[in-house]
């Protein structure tokens, strides 16, 4: 590997280099497969001026090619044969284009025992190839650079690790102290440490088992150094070989295999490949695979329909009968062994092959009956006739199922058709064109069916299966038709009432049933026309006019409708075109009717024409003329006929005071005979300008509003303005009554007096803070606490004069509502005025006032007890949530004649109700309602 080097002798001397290659022919020894990228051995340029640039090639670029450095490397994996064994590389001076050439030769190695095999795994010894030397002052030639074989290592091996592979070695190490490395993938680059290599003796080892299915070969270059770290020899390449061992098994694709064959194919036909991998090295037994059929199921007509290419995976068939009506899918177990098939040594594995029979047409459509049947009525279309049954063994829903049908015979005039029904595979007889009872009442069709796609090649079934429909036609009762229709008459408008027009009959089609027909008129826009409901006679019953609005283009239509008896009634329509020719019944009028012109002369010109009704000849052109009287229109007018359908109306005198004229204007047509008419012009004659135009202020205030729109707008707002005034009055009286009128609430049911709060606690007996005065004296009430007039409660005391009842002390007293009680109860029985406010009359009851005498008011002692009760029971069970009873302040409202304050109630409550035993005793004897 050394390269020839240019020196210079102590002695001054220049010894001499030849440019080129420093061999004739490089050899290599190689294995018989090269793989891609693997280095095979070093070509040396030598360059003795060191300056030229040089560029390698090689004769076979496809194969192989050249680094800078010279090393020569497989561009594909190949085996080696004869072909590569010999090839040339090329050296070029990229600078003086010279060229330099230099023969490769690669030879097989020879395949050794295993012995050999054993000896070649014995640590060996890798020397440094020698530099060049001296030899009598002059440098000397050396040998071409070493091609180190690879290293065989073979994988998953067990060791012990590290395991010494080679020992790399100078032979300066005599003499000097060296360091040796290596480096590349394995060593210093990923995946590093798989090989290490002693820096002192050389020796390369590798550190675990190999997998040749991640790497299958390291390529690495061994350097020694001094101990200074100066490179004494050149790098050597070392290319170690991972020996493929057996320890993958073959793995198919796929686990399930999918193929399809045509039922009846012959023997050999192709049906599907299974296909295998082996992760082992393909080209060496442990990879090459053989295929073979463990099993097929079902095993009918035959266990044996198909085989396998045991190489390929292809699998065929070789036997006939196959036939999907029967087994319509095969299910095959295939195996798949390494190490070419050997049972003994090789590694297998299982996939499944699955196998479908596809259907060929191979049997034809076979009608269910040899005759079908079926009826419809006349004249009707698409409806369903006859359903026709097929049957086919073929599978559903497939071209070699799907049925075609046609009518072969029995239909030539194509009133009948078939259609398929797609998901049963029937045919459906329809009725394409109407069809005539009375004229074939009975129909036989022929009709063949036959498949999408022909049958197969072989078959022995005629192709097409064939049946006969009778088609029965029902006769139903058809509509009368008129004839011709529409019908076209021509007449002169003008005809009298009760002229007969026409006869406008129908045919009733139903020539075997006997039926009448009635006729009606179903449309007439102007009402001039009538018929005979029997024979169909036409008659005026008004003048025809061809101007009527209700003729379009001179023809009036008029529709009329034809009724037969049959079951169901049918009906049809005919309409009748009466083309009306003109006559000369309309004189022509003036046009325009209105027109302007100026007080003078010039510019003084009006242009007319004339509108006639008519058509020609009846129409125009027209003869304008002027009447003679009044006389003052020949006076002031003059009329100037333009041409037969234009005239001119100018003004006579030289000036005609301003205001609005009529002029009559005789216009006589071209009829035969002539129609003349005097129509009136409507002239306003203006004050005009230079240009002619009209400049008087009538025209501005004719654009504008009238006297009778401006009276009617001031109308409507002066209306508006007292709605809105009546609205404010009556707004403000309705204040005035809210504040002066007094509510009108019940007080039983006003919802203050029922609404207690009960969360304040008193002090019961010991709790004074009140003032009795209010209940003793009402009347001392102070005048503060009266309402002004205006909004006052039912239940108040009325400010004005009222019967005078005895003055109590103003001391208070407990005993004071009970004398209370007791001057009203005096006075009920001496029969003097009650006030209305007191509780004489008044009985409680749950949930409602009874009105009772004096007698039961004032009863025994024991009711006035049980009324006491029922005062402070009602408190007792409205305050626990039920709401059957009165609240207690409406008892003592009545019992006071006013709404009691809060101290009031709260001292019922408080001081008699909850007031010990004997307290309230005391107050139960006191008489009360």
């Amino acid at each position: 590997m050394g390269l020839c080097h240019a020196s210079v002798e102590a002695s001054g001397e220049i010894a001499l280099c030849k440019t080129g290659f420093p061999e004739d022919v490089y050899s290599a020894v190689l294995s018989q497969d090269v793989h891609e990228g693997q280095p095979l051995l070093n070509v040396k340029f030598s360059n003795c001026n060191g300056k030229r640039k040089v560029q390698y090639e090689s004769s076979e670029p496809a194969d192989f090619k050249v680094d800078e450095d010279g090393m020569v490397y497989a561009v594909r994996s190949f085996p080696l044969s004869s072909e590569h064994a010999k090839f040339l590389i090329y050296a070029q001076d990229k600078e003086t284009q010279e060229k330099w050439q230099v023969a490769v030769k690669l030879s097989l190695k020879p395949t050794l025992p295993e012995d050999a095999v054993k000896e070649s795994q014995e640590i060996e010894e890798i020397v440094f190839p020698r530099q060049a030397t001296k030899h009598n002052g002059h440098l000397q030639r050396q040998k071409r650079d070493w091609v180190i074989p690879p290293i065989n290592l073979p994988e998953n091996s067990r060791g012990p690790f590290p395991q010494e592979l080679v020992r790399i070695r100078s032979d300066r190490d005599k003499n000097l102290s060296l360091r040796y490395s290596v480096t590349g993938p394995g060593a210093d680059q990923p995946p590093t440490g798989i090989f290490i290599i002693n820096p002192i003796s050389g020796q390369l080892s590798v550190t675990k088992p190999l997998d040749r299915e991640l790497i299958a070969r390291f390529h690495l270059r061994a350097h020694a150094v001094d101990i200074n770290g100066n490179q004494v020899e050149n790098p050597i390449d070392i290319v170690i070989n991972v020996i493929d061992m057996n320890d993958n098994r073959p793995e198919f694709l796929h686990q399930v295999w999918n193929g399809t064959v045509p039922e009846g194919s012959k023997p050999g036909t192709y049906v599907m490949t299974v296909t295998a991998i082996d992760a082992d090295d393909p080209n060496a037994l442990n990879g090459m695979l053989r295929y073979r059929i463990l099993s097929q199921a079902p095993s009918t007509p035959s266990p044996n329909m198909f085989t396998i290419n045991n190489e390929t995976g292809d699998i065929i068939t070789v036997a006939a009968g196959l036939d999907r009506e029967k087994v319509q899918q095969y299910t095959l177990i295939i195996q798949a062994t390494d190490m070419e098939g050997n049972p003994t040594y090789g590694l297998s594995n299982t996939a499944t092959a699955v196998i479908t029979v596809t259907d060929v047409n191979d049997n034809p459509p076979e009608f269910t009956a040899m005759t079908f049947y079926g009826e419809v009525p006349e004249n009707r279309v698409d409806v369903i006739v006859a359903n026709l049954t097929v049957t086919d063994k073929d599978q559903p829903h497939t071209p070699a199922w799907n049925a075609m049908y046609r009518i072969s015979g029995g239909d030539p005039t194509g009133r009948f058709a078939i259609q398929t029904d797609p998901n049963s595979n029937d045919g459906l007889v329809t009725v394409a064109k109407p069809i005539d009872f009375e004229t074939n009442r009975m129909f036989v069709l022929t009709v063949a069916a036959e498949n999408q796609v022909p049958l197969a090649k072989g078959i022995q079934h005629p192709p097409q299966s064939t049946a006969t429909v009778s088609v029965t036609v029902i006769d139903v009762n058809e509509n009368p038709y008129f004839a011709p229709n529409p019908k076209i008459i021509r007449q002169e408008e003008g005809l009298h009432a009760g002229t007969m027009l026409t006869t406008f009959t129908a045919q009733d089609p139903d020539r075997y049933m006997q039926q009448n027909i009635r006729y009606t008129k179903l449309s007439d826009p102007a009402n001039w026309l009538k018929i005979d409901p029997v024979n169909g006679q036409i008659t005026t019953i008004a003048v025809l006019d061809r101007e009527s609005p209700n003729v379009k283009n001179n023809i009036y239509n008029a529709t009329f409708l034809a009724s037969d008896n049959g079951i169901p009634p049918m009906s049809g329509t005919g309409t009748l075109q009466i083309y009306l020719l003109d006559i000369n019944d309309n004189a022509p009028q003036v046009l325009p009717q209105e027109a302007e012109t100026c007080e003078t002369p010039d510019p003084n010109s009006i242009n007319i024409t004339a509108l006639d009704y008519d058509i020609d000849p009846n129409a125009g052109p027209f003869a304008f003329d002027l009447p003679l009287s009044p006389v003052t229109i020949k006076r002031n007018w003059t009329i100037t006929r333009l041409n037969g359908d234009f005239a001119q109306l100018n003004l006579k005198i030289k000036f005609l005071e301003a205001g609005i004229y009529e002029v009559p204007i005789i216009i006589t047509d071209s009829g035969n005979p002539p129609k003349s008419n005097i129509s009136i012009l409507r002239v306003k004659v203006c004050q005009c300008d230079s240009n002619g135009d009209c400049t008087d202020v009538d025209r501005i205030v004719g654009a504008g509003l009238g006297t009778g729109a401006i009276i009617a707008i001031l109308l409507c707002i002066i209306i508006l303005l007292i709605l809105v005034l009546m609205f404010v009055v009556w707004m403000k009286r309705r204040d005035k009554e809210r504040q002066a009128k007094q509510l009108l609430i019940d007080p039983e049911d006003d919802v203050r007096d029922n609404i207690l709060k009960y969360d304040e606690e008193g002090g019961g007996e010991e709790d004074q803070d009140y003032d009795l005065s209010q209940l003793q004296q009402p009347d001392t009430v102070e005048p503060d606490a009266i309402k002004p007039v205006g909004i006052r409660r039912l239940d108040e005391r009325p400010i004005h004069a009222e019967p005078q009842y005895p003055v109590r002390s103003a001391a208070p007293h407990p005993g004071d509502i009970g004398d209370f009680i007791n001057e009203a109860q005096a006075q009920a029985e001496r029969g003097r005025t009650l006030n209305p406010w007191s509780v004489g009359t008044v009985w409680w009851r749950p949930r409602e006032v009874a009105s009772v005498g004096h007698s039961e008011a004032v009863g025994s002692v024991e009711k006035e007890k049980r009324s006491y009760d029922i005062l402070c029971s009602t408190h007792s069970r409205r305050r626990h949530g039920n709401s059957g009873q009165y609240p207690v302040m409406i008892v003592l409202r009545r019992l006071l004649g006013k709404r009691p304050s809060l101290a009031e109630t709260e001292w019922l409550v408080r001081d008699v109700c909850n007031s010990p035993p004997k307290f309230r005793a005391a107050h139960r004897n006191q008489p009360h309602v």
